[in-house]
């Protein structure tokens, strides 16, 4: 049931803001900015210097939040993935599918978002029991590349990540995205700035939820 229910939460959460910083103090400003703003699904790449402590310190901070889910990006080999579960990520989310890191998140039921880009990379994740591919890098695919894929791949659910902003997340919405992953369009600016960008996004796309 553990991955059952956070995967209802990342699909709640609709926005995953990817957090990227210098160091391990900018990063956490960061999420807690966003997380100020409305946003509840936060990615923590490994490229933060001290992702691990960035993902335990927010973990302590929100442990009474049941909405927020805390993962960890960037992951490219299974021992980081564990490590990163073992410090407490709630999800993984890797730029490419990897078959070891999908059986250890299976092992401790956690949901597991692979990048993907070719129907044969997503026949493999979803055999491998993958609910939700990061479809990357969505600059490249565009909102048309979701129909195109669910013609020979209805049951698929996709996360765009890259290229996804306020002018085009409704199009994305429409084109059937179950969640976006955004980095640089939200995160561009001061803290304020973040906090309010975080707002728009969320406002943004739980109201295409309701409209739906």
């Amino acid at each position: 049931m553990q991955r059952i229910n956070l995967l209802q939460q990342l699909r709640q959460s609709g926005v995953i803001a990817v957090v990227r910083g210098n160091n391990k103090d900018e990063a956490l400003s960061v999420c807690r900015a966003l997380i100020k703003g409305g946003i509840t699904g936060i990615e923590v790449t490994l490229t933060v210097p001290e992702a691990e402590s960035v993902i335990q310190e927010l973990k302590k901070e929100q442990v009474k939040n049941k909405k927020i889910v805390i993962g960890a990006g960037t992951v490219l080999h299974v021992s980081s993935a564990e490590r990163m579960i073992m410090a407490g990520a709630d999800f993984i989310v890797g730029p490419a599918f990897d078959q070891a890191t999908a059986e250890i998140c299976n092992l401790y039921q956690i949901p597991y978002l692979p990048g993907c880009a070719t129907i044969t990379e997503m026949q493999q994740a979803l055999k491998s029991g993958v609910e939700v591919i990061k479809l990357f890098p969505g600059s490249s695919a565009g909102p048309k590349m979701i129909k195109a894929i669910k013609g020979p791949l209805p049951q698929v659910n996709l996360m765009p990540t890259g290229g996804v902003n306020l002018d085009n997340l409704a199009e994305w919405h429409a084109a059937g995205a179950v969640m976006v992953g955004v980095g640089g369009n939200l995160l561009a600016g001061d803290l304020h700035q973040i906090t309010k960008a975080a707002s728009q996004y969320k406002r943004h796309w739980d109201d295409l939820e309701k409209n739906e």
